[in-house]
């Protein structure tokens, strides 16, 4: 029987328990994308902590795929030094470090891309700030070479893996859903047709990497939005990743515009508000051989052993480690009271003035303490 304390192998990484650290944004890098100080510290803690695999901050493939201030960065050689430093601040506290390629696609806007946005179509949708250009042959062929390049350096860099974005309303995503890819030629309409520029992202990455590095993607297993990516056509997208070879596959669902199901759900303060994509992720396991990772509100340690015990292979876990970087050890340890992460969201708030997300509850518990 699986326990969260197993170690695993996917592809050519070994990993020692069954707890990821999904991806987040954390805004602790230069205006230009490269990681700082405090960042490498961040992910030094969270392998100290336990994490398995941390996963890092979505982290931008091309200039024009940037969201947010702070975001992390990969479309330039000129990172290699910054870069070998954090994967081998991680490797040295004990941990493994997959990097997350993005490109935001429709859901960025002028400021942060220094142009107006491309997307799929040039249709003005909840989640999008602004209208985006519709992208041209020759800007799917750059971007998806873009990804391409930025699977090289990671492997150059010496990260453990690569995870894919298709989630949560950016690019890869945005080509899924019938609502953000309006297009009339090959890469739109039936979901063989939205799905290429997915398949053609996942080859250049694997070209890339090899057959032997892991290549992971976090998928949305629905949108939860009307028009938007449904279960069928995400169990579609799935087996078809799996047929050509990817290694794990991520579970979420939602966009900003999802409203109450959005991916970062608030007041997870009872067991049966957890693990909210659990059973997306498991419908997608019944059609696939890969691995199955699953994020969404894992807050107490018996609902992730649950998951595990019951075929799931990865709890992924992102607020929860912002304020507790050490919770894994800690359930390792025996104790097993729940995650003190209340679901605020307010770590992200601070982190546009402040320099990078932190818990705004740990803080002024902390002040008090001192006080």
């Amino acid at each position: 029987m699986n326990t969260l304390f197993d170690q695993t192998t996917i592809k050519s990484m070994t990993l020692k328990n069954r707890f990821a650290r999904s991806a987040t944004w954390e805004g602790m890098c230069e205006e230009d994308g490269r990681p700082t100080s405090r960042l490498l510290a961040f992910y030094r803690d969270l392998a100290s902590g336990g994490v398995g695999l941390i996963i890092t901050g979505y982290t931008f493939v091309s200039p024009e795929g940037k969201q947010l201030p702070g975001k992390m960065g990969i479309h330039t050689d000129d990172f290699a030094a910054s870069m070998k430093e954090m994967t081998e601040t991680v490797h040295d506290a004990g941990g493994k470090i997959c990097i997350q390629l993005v490109h935001a696609g429709g859901q960025t806007d002028s400021g942060n891309a220094g142009r107006q946005p491309l997307a799929p179509s040039a249709v003005k949708i909840d989640q999008y700030p602004e209208v985006p250009a519709a992208m041209s042959p020759e800007d799917i062929s750059r971007i998806v070479a873009a990804f391409g390049d930025g699977a090289r350096r990671a492997k150059e860099w010496g990260f453990d893996a690569v995870q894919l974005h298709g989630a949560h309303g950016y690019l890869i995503n945005q080509f899924l859903s019938p609502l953000a890819n309006q297009r009339q030629d090959g890469y739109g309409g039936s979901i063989e047709n939205r799905c290429r520029f997915l398949l053609e992202t996942y080859d250049a990455v694997r070209a890339a990497v090899g057959p032997d590095f892991p290549v992971m993607i976090k998928l949305n297993g629905s949108d939860n939005l009307e028009g938007g990516l449904s279960e069928a056509d995400a169990l579609f997208t799935a087996k078809t990743l799996d047929a050509r070879g990817i290694d794990c596959i991520e579970v979420s669902g939602g966009t900003p515009a999802s409203g109450d199901q959005s991916p970062a759900r608030v007041k997870i303060d009872t067991p049966d508000k957890e693990a909210y994509n659990l059973a997306l992720a498991g419908k997608i396991n019944e059609v696939v051989d890969c691995s199955i990772m699953v994020v969404g509100g894992f807050r107490s340690f018996a609902v992730a052993e649950k998951a595990v015990r019951e075929g799931t292979d990865y709890i992924s876990m992102a607020r929860p480690f912002i304020r507790e970087p050490d919770l894994v050890n800690r359930w390792q340890q025996g104790d097993r009271a729940p995650a003190r992460c209340i679901s605020c969201n307010g770590c992200f708030k601070p982190g546009l003035k402040e320099g990078g997300i932190y818990c705004v509850v740990e803080k002024k518990e902390k002040e008090k303490r001192e006080a």
